[in-house]
């Protein structure tokens, strides 16, 4: 791979992690409930489960969708429903004095293993592996991906969380909290909308 190649691939990383969509509303959403440092597991299983992903998907995953597209499908919407009750229950958050005490957030694991139903996460793994992976050395070309996605996803989605425990002060009034959640939850549907239409 060449640094060309590596840097364009770079970009496109870039802009897939820092830009809206399921992770980063969930993100910043745990950020504001429950402070960066406990949301410092989800986003470490997104990185984990991002990568994880793109090795998978580089080794073969993306080859039994094409034989099998009825599995492709059945991921998609499970992943529609999955997002539909997060949206529900990032909604019904109640105030961070409540979510410090009761609520926990996403752990590594469940962080990990929501990558597998994220459609984001889908579009950047598979537009990484064919797109920026030369088939020349493409085992080594995918391990250059997965290094370089893991580089800069985790810096990328960290901003989302930092913001939203940025705006923890701003919003201690619980009616601000539930319409912040509100909005968080709105905008996670709404990133629902290309794979509905699609």
């Amino acid at each position: 791979m060449t640094p060309a190649l590596m840097l364009a691939y770079a970009s496109f990383a870039f802009v897939g992690s820092i830009t809206p969509g399921p992770n980063n509303a969930m993100l910043l959403a745990s950020g504001l409930n429950y402070g960066f440092r406990r949301t410092v597991p989800h986003i470490a299983g997104v990185s984990f489960g991002c990568v994880a992903m793109l090795v998978l998907v580089g080794l073969g995953l993306g080859a039994v969708f094409t034989a099998v597209p009825i599995f492709y499908t059945a991921l998609r919407y499970a992943g529609v429903a999955y997002l539909l009750w997060l949206a529900w229950r990032i909604a019904r958050s109640g105030p961070m004095a409540d979510r410090q005490t009761s609520g926990r957030p996403m752990t590594f694991w469940q962080a990990a293993a929501f990558q597998w139903v994220n459609p984001k996460a889908w579009i950047l793994v598979v537009g990484a592996v064919s797109t920026y992976a030369p088939r020349d050395g493409f085992a080594l070309n995918v391990a250059v991906l997965a290094l370089l996605l893991g580089l800069v996803n985790a810096p990328s989605i960290c901003v989302w969380a930092g913001f939203g425990t940025l705006l923890r002060p701003f919003l201690s009034d619980p009616r601000r909290v539930r319409v912040f959640n509100v909005a968080m939850a709105a905008l996670l549907v709404l990133s629902l909308l290309p794979i509905l239409e699609g």
